[in-house]
């Protein structure tokens, strides 16, 4: 045999060998990465839980404090109290550490960043999944908020209304894809390009004056602007 194929046949025994390490190790890894997912949902819920349990606690002390109590009870009580009002702090120490779940958008970022990037595919595909929920919701919504103002309401206000919500809608989906783009999602760059052009347009609208051009083109072109949306 050749010194050269002794050598190339060494070295892919090498490589297998090794690879089926990686693919040892990332079985391992995936497997920790569930356990970790599900800890940090059963400390979250259990810290909910003893906040609930602890608001019920000081009720039930109000009431015992109106009863007759030795001193020997006074003092126990203050030193359950003690504690009762520590625990927020022992809790937000936790909390630091665990995904945090904000309604708010600016909240939402530095969560989602920090668990989609440490937590890999799982979190990444969820918030994914998540991401088309609220693009097929709101889309729906509107759709149907910009049909009534087209076809039965012509109040300036309710049409602020819908600009509004238009222009929350198309920056929300920017923030959201910016991040699914920084964690790998093949989003195309004209389609983000479109939502910053539809998010520019419905505050224009938002911003114009009441006058007969806006009730006679500016509502037809709330209409076009989200059905083109919903048909992309």
């Amino acid at each position: 045999m050749p010194p050269s194929l002794t050598a190339a046949l060494q070295e892919w025994e090498s490589l297998e060998k090794e690879y089926h390490q990686i693919q040892e190790s990332h079985r391992l890894y995936l497997q920790k990465l569930e356990e970790v997912s599900k800890l940090q949902s059963n400390c979250s819920s259990s810290i909910a839980r003893q906040r609930s349990r602890l608001k019920d606690m000081s009720q039930l002390m109000k009431k015992c404090n109106k009863e007759r109590l030795t001193e020997e009870d006074v003092k126990t009580l203050d030193e359950i109290k003690e504690h009762i009002k520590a625990r927020p702090n022992t809790f937000f120490e936790m909390e630091a550490f665990l995904p945090k779940k904000n309604g708010y958008e600016c909240h939402y970022i530095k969560n989602i960043i920090s668990q989609v990037s440490g937590e890999g595919h799982v979190k990444e595909f969820a918030y994914k999944d998540e991401y088309e929920k609220f693009k097929l919701y709101l889309t729906v919504i509107l759709l149907l908020f910009a049909f009534m103002c087209y076809c039965f309401v012509s109040y300036r206000f309710v049409d602020a209304i819908l600009n509004f919500l238009l222009v929350w809608y198309y920056c929300t989906l920017t923030v959201r894809e910016s991040i699914l783009i920084s964690n790998g999602s093949r989003i195309k760059g004209w389609w983000v390009f479109h939502h910053y052009v539809s998010a520019f347009l419905s505050g224009v609208m938002l911003t114009c004056l009441d006058t007969p051009t806006h009730s006679r083109v500016f509502l037809y072109f709330d209409y076009f602007l989200h059905l083109k949306a919903s048909k992309l």
